[in-house]
């Protein structure tokens, strides 16, 4: 029989199931996933983006069709559900990694599904950019490399900076939906060992430390914003 509201209630304030060191280590599962998948995404977000700029305004038939193809890698990773991601991935996944499973087995769907969001908001970061500036680097004669490294980033850097704490957030969200499956993380203890055992402080405690975690990262990222944004 299900527990009674006063009997819930009891439960979410003695919180008789919380063993302490199986939260550490979700929590510590999930910082792990969260990190590392954010830092390739960010990687290879950015540099899809600045692809994805550039080629947009290119006049060639090259560019137009490479512009194209990348566009279209991009939108079909995006709007492939990630529980579904993490499905197609496994043969890749265990091909690479020699695991499915764990934290680790998790990093190629979070990557990959992490990657072409942020190369989207890369893309709007940099069209963003006023547009005399570019033009002033190009007339002094600044090459591509010049231009990317020395006029794009720089200015832009305060929204690729907002960018990336979304989609850091997201990849919480998303290592939760891979704990559900056999990942590890708050999200494997909130659903394994809360839900399918009817202990609610549990679930409690694990959404607690998941929120604390994304007011981290939203805190982070504003305060870096700040700092570098010089307008």
């Amino acid at each position: 029989m299900g527990k009674s509201f006063s009997e819930i209630v009891q439960e979410m304030i003695t919180m008789p199931n919380i063993k302490w060191d199986e939260v550490w280590l979700a929590l510590y599962e999930t910082v792990y996933m969260t990190v590392v998948s954010t830092l390739f995404a960010f990687v290879f977000g950015l540099i899809l983006g600045i692809l994805l700029f550039q080629t947009s305004k290119g006049k060639s038939t090259f560019s137009r069709v490479f512009y194209s193809i990348v566009s279209f890698i991009v939108n079909l990773f995006r709007a492939i559900p990630f529980i579904i991601l993490i499905l197609l991935l496994i043969p890749f996944t265990s091909l690479i990694l020699g695991t499915i499973s764990g934290p680790t087995g998790a990093l190629p769907a979070l990557i990959i599904g992490a990657a072409p969001f942020y190369a989207r908001l890369v893309e709007i970061a940099l069209k963003e950019i006023d547009k005399g500036v570019i033009e002033a680097a190009t007339s002094m004669g600044a090459n591509t490399w010049a231009i990317v490294f020395k006029v794009l980033l720089p200015e832009s850097m305060p929204a690729l900076v907002s960018g990336i704490t979304v989609t850091s957030i997201a990849l919480v969200g998303s290592t939760a939906i891979a704990g559900v499956i056999g990942a590890g993380g708050l999200g494997n203890l909130a659903y394994l060992t809360g839900f399918t055992r009817n202990q609610n402080d549990v679930i409690l405690i694990s959404t607690i430390f998941i929120l604390l975690l994304v007011f981290i990262i939203q805190f982070s990222g504003d305060f870096i914003a700040r700092k570098i944004d010089k307008r």
